[in-house]
């Protein structure tokens, strides 16, 4: 017989997830008006509480699906926030972590239970207890991810234009690069394969869309990184 530790207090262990979204225009965050008590009706994160037979990724992929239906998608552990009076109800350790998908593709899919809405990231309604420290914990180690290594693909569909890109890496980084010489350096990494048809929906002449040569991505990721001017000054 396994005894519990004596003399030790329990606590309740959640999972928070910070689910970013790209729409071809602006990069945004998925929310929920939360359903019960306390802060009923307000804006959340979508989380909840780890089961006894899970492991904190079971539990964290099982709320995403809960809420998006999604399954496979880029999801990782963040941090853990564990101030003793986080939750006004009892103590409550939440394990934050970050998901990142293209809103097109799973838009059909997003619970309409949970009221979720997608938010600019610029624009977020005032969030329960800690969960605005953690969307700004996420963006900070989005942009240093992104940094080293071009993740933010997982946010595209799998043709884009250029023009799309550069709204992705001016959301990330909530600033504005040069689009002609934000085109130079995305074309020279040599990892875009030009497609023969173009996004017509902003004008006339369109946009050429273009797809990530995965192949030569996983051999060589690193040439997509130069093109990021001085990272660290906009990692903050």
């Amino acid at each position: 017989m396994i005894h519990r530790y004596k003399g030790e207090t329990h606590y309740l262990v959640a999972v928070d997830c910070i689910i970013f979204g790209f729409d071809g225009e602006t990069l945004k965050i998925l929310l929920i008006q939360r359903g019960f008590e306390p802060e009923r009706g307000k804006w959340s994160l979508m989380g909840g509480f780890v089961k006894p037979e899970e492991s904190l990724d079971e539990a964290a992929n099982r709320i995403l699906k809960k809420l998006t239906g999604l399954e496979g998608v880029y999801l990782e552990q963040l941090h853990a926030f564990g101030d003793p009076h986080r939750d006004p109800v009892e103590r409550t350790i939440s394990i934050a972590y970050f998901a990142l998908i293209d809103i097109h593709k799973y838009q059909k899919q997003i619970s309409e239970e949970y009221h979720a809405e997608w938010f600019p990231l610029n624009h977020i309604p005032e969030l329960i207890f800690d969960h605005m420290e953690m969307v700004k914990l996420a963006r900070r180690q989005l942009r240093y991810k992104a940094s080293l290594h071009p993740i933010l693909f997982e946010l595209l569909p799998p043709k884009f234009t250029i023009p799309q890109l550069q709204n992705l890496y001016e959301g990330i980084y909530d600033t504005t690069f040069d689009k002609r010489n934000f085109s130079r350096k995305v074309l020279s990494t040599g990892l875009l394969i030009k497609q023969p048809d173009k996004d017509k929906s902003n004008s006339k002449k369109g946009a050429f869309y273009y797809k990530l040569d995965r192949k030569k991505y996983r051999a060589n990721f690193q040439a997509f990184l130069r093109f990021v001017p001085n990272p660290d000054k906009l990692i903050h």
